[in-house]
């Protein structure tokens, strides 16, 4: 049986309690790229929709992902909620901090590009992957807007943007869903940008829901992560606090035993038992993975669990020093 709906946003954009992730197609931790391929996304995809994971999530920085999806959901299109995202053009590298445009002409070059590699006539939701600190919002939204009026976008989205920065793109045109980095080890999203996301009837779709894969539970040592994975730099991963955190998840793994569920199914329902328009989108390259993470939209939590989980303690912050506006992302004002 298929999983549960949800709703993002006021404009009804309906998917799958469960989203897909497609960054494990970019290796974002430096890992072998072995099973990206066409192959394995056609086998992700065809499972994906027979579980009801409708939303299917890429961008265009996430290596071939694009082209491999799109020749996916040739024969799966009108079943997939295909998300993607521009704004990126060059993440943290040794040659300097990450370049972000937002500027509206290069909005409609990217969705043109987009189009193009995924096969399709319109995307269904279309973020910002960042937000231009040299662009006002309002611009960049508005650019946006307009692909909205054309049919080549359906609905639109934020990651990563700063509260203000989404009440002030909100006024253009109607935010249907937020992207941000939310987990039970990753809680900055319920400071500030979770409460104006219930105010205004916004969607949430957490990325990284598994804590990197430390949720999972099948991290027990830093030796399980390869030399030259890039979560050996991350403060969480670092000698100094990964016992500790190791020691946290001690607590996941503990109520996965009592419900004979994955870790990773009980970081999932916690995610989903915050607000009914929480879409978590966990990445994996493995079908079995994929049913493992759908199956969590049928588990639910008691009251007790989730505050246990609530006050799970972690140490290290979330990245090392990545540029302005990666996290919290702010623009100057219009005019």
């Amino acid at each position: 049986m298929p999983i549960s709906q949800r709703t993002l946003g006021s404009e009804g954009l309906s998917v799958g309690a469960v989203g897909y992730g497609a960054m494990s197609f970019a290796r974002p931790y430096g890992q072998s790229a072995d099973h990206a391929t066409d192959d394995s996304a056609d086998a992700l995809l065809g499972r994906a929709v027979e579980l009801g994971t409708t939303l299917v999530d890429t961008a265009d920085i996430y290596a071939g992902s694009e082209v491999a999806i799109g020749k996916a959901l040739r024969s799966r299109r009108e079943k997939v909620v295909l998300a993607t995202k521009f704004g990126i053009v060059r993440p943290l590298t040794p040659a300097g901090p990450p370049v972000i445009d937002g500027r509206p002409e290069y909005v409609r070059e990217r969705i043109e590009r987009s189009l193009k590699l995924l096969g399709t006539d319109h995307v269904d939701l279309y973020y910002q992957h960042r937000v231009d600190p040299d662009v006002p919002i309002e611009e960049t939204v508005g650019a946006m807007a307009e692909l909205v009026k054309e049919g080549k976008v359906r609905h639109l989205g934020l990651s990563e943007a700063a509260a203000d920065t989404i009440r002030r793109a909100h006024t253009v045109h109607p935010i249907s869903a937020v992207q941000t980095e939310w987990s039970v080890w990753e809680r900055g999203i319920e400071r500030e940008v979770f409460p104006l996301t219930r105010e205004l009837g916004i969607g949430i779709v957490p990325y990284s829901p598994l804590g990197r894969g430390m949720l999972t539970g099948r991290i027990t040592s830093r030796d399980d992560l390869p030399e030259g994975d890039y979560r050996r730099k991350m403060p969480r991963f670092a000698p100094e606090a990964f016992e500790a955190n190791l020691a946290a998840v001690e607590t996941v793994r503990e109520i996965a035993r009592a419900h004979e569920a994955a870790p990773g199914q009980v970081a999932l329902a916690w995610l989903l038992a915050k607000a009914d328009d929480i879409v978590p989108i966990p990445g994996t390259l493995h079908v079995s993975r994929l049913e493992e993470n759908s199956a969590a939209a049928d588990l639910r939590l008691t009251p007790e669990e989730i505050s246990r989980l609530d006050t799970l303690p972690v140490v290290g912050e979330r990245e090392g020093e990545v540029g302005h506006n990666w996290f919290d992302g702010v623009t100057p004002p219009q005019g």
